[in-house]
């Protein structure tokens, strides 16, 4: 299939679950389930090293859906996300197959780095080479196993480390079938945001793989909303794509989600103490002042303004800054109030006792 056409699960490529499913030399027999260890490269101490994969076909044929989280180390929510879907009950009625692979940057996850030890950035290294560096085998690996084996993808990512990010989608959106998917997932933001040449999303767009990326929370820390929304989410996508049932009792219709004309990070003026005023999903006016950098004596204090108005969609932690580091990232949105009240609402509708959540709690592993 070639970017920019539509791709659904519909049956001219349902079909394609039920062919032979071989990974890492292992066959997938349909109505099963099945761990798989990847080989990448081995510990200095030589002892083997894998990455974990699970697969899931359904009885009924569908289309292939990969799931993934941890290309980058640190980012930790993903892995939860993807724990919480594999024990959901919905995916014993499940149409098609689901390769969930929670743990893509096995190096950095065990070092807690974004990074391999090649001090790489495993998302600018597809799609690797087998003769190449560490961050080059790896990706080779994934390409070979996973992605050219799915019909879709979805990754999953948080911001770096003292940074976190509103829960939101980045996409390419000029293609009807990966617009559809970011509307069933249901952020309330998306981001149309271009390839990045060595990205998984751009190689994957290349081999005409649709490809959504969530960005939510922050880099060595679970945070509940994030995850619990990033769930809610994935399945979103999978009923989307035929692979799940409907819900019998829909939850409440939320509107369609906006698209950010653009985005900057507002950055520190100047070196010194950081005092932040505003929260992640906050409206914010052009000019409005977001923060205080001061010295350590509280002689002096500058303040950090909005060049826009918008909605915040990033977030520093750390209360120290440089001059010229990211404090605010703040995206120019058409009815940012209205969108920053719906934020609210979608917050509350991820609590774990909200009448949407019902269904995606967690759930006794599957039999």
């Amino acid at each position: 299939m070639r970017p920019g056409t539509s791709r659904t699960g519909s049956d001219a490529d349902a079909h394609r679950s039920f062919k032979p499913l071989e990974i890492g030399g292992q066959t997938i027999e349909p109505g099963t389930r099945t761990s798989v260890d990847l080989p990448v490269a081995d510990l200095y101490t030589h002892a083997k090293l894998t990455m974990p994969v699970n697969v899931i076909r359904g009885k009924r044929p569908g289309p292939t859906l990969f799931v993934s989280a941890a290309v980058h180390g640190d980012e930790l929510n993903g892995v939860e996300i993807i724990r919480r879907v594999l024990r959901l009950r919905q995916l014993k009625r499940l149409t098609g197959t689901v390769i969930a692979v929670p743990i893509v940057n096995v190096h950095g996850f065990l070092r807690n780095s974004r990074y391999l030890p090649d001090r790489r950035d495993l998302n600018r290294s597809f799609p690797g080479s087998s003769g190449g560096s560490v961050a080059g085998r790896l990706a080779k690996v994934f390409i070979d196993e996973i992605v050219m084996k799915s019909d879709y993808g979805i990754d999953l990512h948080t911001g770096a480390v003292h940074r976190s990010n509103l829960p939101q989608i980045r996409a390419d959106l000029s293609q009807d079938t990966v617009r559809a998917m970011a509307d069933a997932f249901g952020c309330p933001l998306l981001i149309d945001a271009p390839l990045r040449e060595g990205s998984l999303r751009e190689y994957a767009d290349r081999k005409g793989v649709p490809l959504l990326l969530y960005e939510a929370g922050e880099a060595l820390r679970f945070d509940e909303f994030s995850i619990r929304a990033g769930v809610r989410g994935v399945v979103g996508v999978m009923r989307h794509l035929g692979m799940l049932a409907e819900q019998r009792k829909p939850a409440r219709k939320q509107a369609a989600p906006v698209v950010a004309e653009d985005s900057s990070w507002e950055r520190a003026p100047e070196s010194g103490i950081l005092r932040m005023l505003v929260e992640l999903g906050q409206y914010v006016e052009k000019d409005q002042v977001l923060a205080y950098v001061a010295d350590p004596f509280g002689r002096t204090e500058v303040e950090v303004r909005s060049e826009h108005p918008g909605i915040v969609i990033g977030r520093t932690y750390l209360p120290l800054a440089h001059a010229g580091d990211a404090i605010y990232h703040v995206a120019r949105v058409k009815g940012a109030e209205k969108l920053a009240e719906r934020v609210g609402a979608f917050q509350e509708a991820h609590e774990p006792d909200s009448p949407d959540d019902r269904g995606l709690a967690d759930e006794p592993p599957l039999v």
